[in-house]
């Protein structure tokens, strides 16, 4: 299956706590490689969500937002350490009996006095299990819209890989006629330069020419690296890298069939499918 790299996925949930919204961005990267926006409070759960991502995904770059609005209260509680404000206050007292020009201390300098004046520890674990659950369904989201931007690029490999079968095809139809042109040409050159034409030397320089000109192989493997993409795509596992090597197959036997060219024609195939396989590799890079 072709699942792409770039995608994504948002998805909000709500609570007494407040509204929970996670978002996650991937784009291509050769690896999987996470990074985490969380708040404070669920730091705890990044390990988790790094596990719950190798499940979903084998390679690329994300980026996992997640923002917590807490919900209105009608007023805040604070807690007050009367036993503290006690103590300060006992001390303030009596620092002030020592100096001869002492300052008044007033509520709002004890209230400011580490440990007088507290908020309460809010209870996070209701939006915490929230949290675990909303993960797990955008992590989900992100892997069916991956799976469907892939698949819009079926099409596009199917009609290359169809074409470069026909122009491989082509090539091998017409290597027996490009053959005996050239050895045809070369009879002609021996008569022109009025050379006498010796049978075994003729046979000689035929067999070199049509050693060098030989693209059977090239072309057999041709055929063969179309075919095993075809058969990559079908594939349930992650396939990007795979595809990547076979593009550069592809383009290396694609390379040989122009340095053996003996005809403009074939020379121009041989373009012809670099620049097919070229359009395929850009799509590639962005294959999971």
């Amino acid at each position: 299956m072709i699942r792409s790299m770039t995608a994504f996925a948002r998805k909000d949930v709500q609570g007494d706590w407040g509204t929970l919204t996670c978002e996650i961005r991937t784009v291509n990267h050769r690896y999987l490689e996470p990074s985490f926006r969380l708040p404070e409070a669920f730091r705890e759960l990044e390990n988790r969500f790094r596990e719950e991502l190798r499940k979903q995904l084998k390679r690329g770059k994300v980026d996992v937002s997640m923002r917590l609005q807490s919900a209105e209260k009608g007023s805040q509680s604070f807690e007050i350490s009367e036993d503290m404000a006690q103590a300060v206050n006992e001390a303030a007292n009596h620092i002030n009996r020592i100096l001869d020009n002492p300052a008044h201390i007033n509520a709002l300098d004890i209230l400011r006095w580490p440990g007088v004046l507290s908020v309460p520890e809010q209870d996070y674990s209701p939006a915490k299990e929230a949290a675990v659950g909303l993960f797990e369904q955008t992590v989900a989201e992100l892997a069916s819209v991956r799976e469907r931007e892939g698949e819009r690029l079926r099409p596009l490999f199917e009609d290359r890989l169809k074409t470069m079968g026909d122009l491989v095809a082509d090539v091998r139809r017409r290597m027996p006629e490009l053959l005996e042109a050239q050895e045809k040409a070369l009879r002609d050159r021996f008569e022109k330069a009025k050379v006498e034409l010796d049978a075994e030397r003729v046979a000689q320089e035929m067999v070199m020419l049509a050693q060098k000109s030989d693209v059977a192989e090239e072309l057999d493997r041709l055929d063969a690296h179309i075919g095993e993409v075809s058969d990559t795509l079908k594939s349930e596992d992650a396939i990007g890298r795979r595809l990547d090597f076979l593009m550069q197959e592809l383009n290396r036997e694609a390379n040989t069939l122009s340095s053996k060219s003996i005809d403009a024609g074939v020379t121009r195939t041989a373009v012809d499918l670099k620049v097919l396989i070229e359009q395929m590799r850009e799509q590639v890079q962005n294959i999971e």
